[in-house]
């Protein structure tokens, strides 16, 4: 089954000098860590902040071909974590035939918040336990801690 999420933040983790890229269930608590690089950071934070560029960078190139293409993303889908690392799909559609693309949820978010679509993540991840160290961290989390990345 699949549950509709939104973007809740980034945070940067100063323990593994990553990115945490928060996603939260839209109708209920359930929330989703995933620790990505700086640039798929800055690029999330540009489409939240919904900054544009003088030039189109890699996410908006890819929003580009797909308008050209007059495709559109009817969804993404956070599907697996295997070996802690998370897999999701591109569901492209050209209003008769969807067809499911490989990305990395970073790039997956960066393109679903571009293209207005929905962010969903199966329920079998979700219910894959945390750390409980990562839980209470989580939970002690402010506003203030989801500040501007850039």
């Amino acid at each position: 089954m699949l549950i509709e999420m939104k973007v809740e933040g980034l945070l940067f983790d100063p323990r593994s000098n990553m990115y945490i890229l928060l996603l939260r269930e839209t109708d209920g608590t359930a929330t989703l860590p995933i620790w990505i690089g700086k640039p798929e950071a800055d690029s999330i934070a540009l489409a939240l902040g919904k900054v544009s560029t003088p030039r189109p960078l890699t996410h908006d190139l890819v929003r580009n071909i797909i308008d050209n293409l007059k495709l559109k993303v009817s969804r993404i889908v956070v599907t697996d974590l295997l070996e802690n690392t998370y897999y999701a799909l591109i569901h492209l559609t050209d209003g008769k035939q969807e067809t499911p693309v490989d990305s990395r949820p970073s790039d997956a978010v960066a393109v679903a918040l571009r293209m207005n679509a929905p962010i969903f993540v199966e329920d079998s991840i979700l219910e894959l336990k945390n750390s409980d160290e990562l839980e209470e961290w989580l939970k002690n989390l402010k506003p203030e801690d989801f500040g501007n990345i850039m």
